[in-house]
């Protein structure tokens, strides 16, 4: 577990997030108080909802009856004892496996780093982390919690991951939407290559759950630059055939799409109140996150 440890947190990127904080920009469900700013203010305390019993858990609020009756372990949560919650939602289709340079991270490396960074990060602000990964359908989901263990389940999910299958963005946002019971933070990490209004669909839904949505969008330096020379063989991926093309005529017209596609995705993240952040895998993640985090902050404040 050590080696997933390294392979996924850089020192570097650690030491540059120490000190920051993922704040809400919207008023969301479960925010104690101090940092987090409560909608429950004057309220008596309230059973909220159950969860799994993971090892490092406080025994005090196993519940017992549903253990008698489920011979499993799961733990009572009321309103004012769950901290802010981080959904993290990392893409694990083929296309995020393209990587034009073996030098630089792929899309998929590049998102697992950014997600587990993440994940650290808000744990160590001692709120909830929970992480999906998904092609064409939820791949693993592992729990909101913030319990001391949570960070290597986040982990060993993030490292398990296997890249097969297509993208189909819109419907796992519009499962997930549903499944997130509990509003929070939700930050995805996908090339987004989909369909952008079944993308959009998506992230205007979770948005009327009253989720808090960040989408990083992922790209290669070559698919944002083209800069192939002559008669190319293109791979396809995600089920898409190959095929030979002289690269140097097609690169106008492909910037041009690719330029429509992004400020298409930006505008629609406006429209509905996500925050978008375009980053390609050439970039140091660990100024690519600050930065943002940075940004957010200045632009929102604590909890606004």
């Amino acid at each position: 577990m050590a080696e997933d440890y390294q392979k996924y947190l850089s020192p570097r990127t650690l030491a540059k997030l120490e000190g920051l904080e993922l704040r809400a920009r919207h008023v969301v469900e479960g925010y104690v108080s101090g940092m987090h700013r409560s909608p429950y203010h004057g309220f008596s305390v309230e059973f909220a909802e159950h969860r799994e019993y993971v090892h490092g858990d406080d025994l005090r609020y196993l519940d017992w009856k549903l253990f008698g009756r489920t011979d499993k372990f799961y733990l009572k949560q009321y309103e004012d004892e769950t901290n802010l919650i981080c959904y993290l939602l990392l893409d694990t289709s083929e296309s995020m496996r393209y990587q034009s340079d073996p030098e630089l991270l792929s899309k998929l490396e590049y998102g697992q780093c950014a997600a587990a960074s993440l994940a650290w990060l808000v744990l160590s602000q001692q709120d909830a982390a929970g992480l999906a990964t998904f092609d064409s359908q939820v791949k693993s989901l592992v729990r909101p919690a913030c319990s001391a263990s949570q960070l290597k389940q986040i982990i060993h999910a993030i490292d398990t991951v296997t890249s097969e299958a297509k993208t189909e963005l819109g419907p796992i946002l519009h499962d997930l939407a549903e499944r997130f019971r509990r509003r929070g933070i939700v930050v995805l990490f996908s090339d987004l290559f989909d369909d952008p209004r079944s993308l959009l669909a998506g992230v205007k839904h979770l948005r009327h759950r009253r989720h808090d949505v960040v989408v990083f969008h992922l790209l290669d330096p070559a698919e944002m630059e083209f800069p192939f020379d002559g008669m190319t063989l293109f791979k396809g991926m995600e089920q898409t055939v190959e095929t030979t093309a002289d690269a140097p005529s097609l690169r106008k017209a492909y910037l041009e799409e690719l330029g429509r596609f992004v400020d298409t995705i930006r505008k629609g993240c406006r429209e509905h109140q996500a925050d978008y952040r375009l980053i390609r895998t050439d970039a140091s993640l660990d100024e690519a996150l600050v930065e943002y985090l940075a940004s957010r902050s200045r632009r929102h404040g604590v909890g606004t």
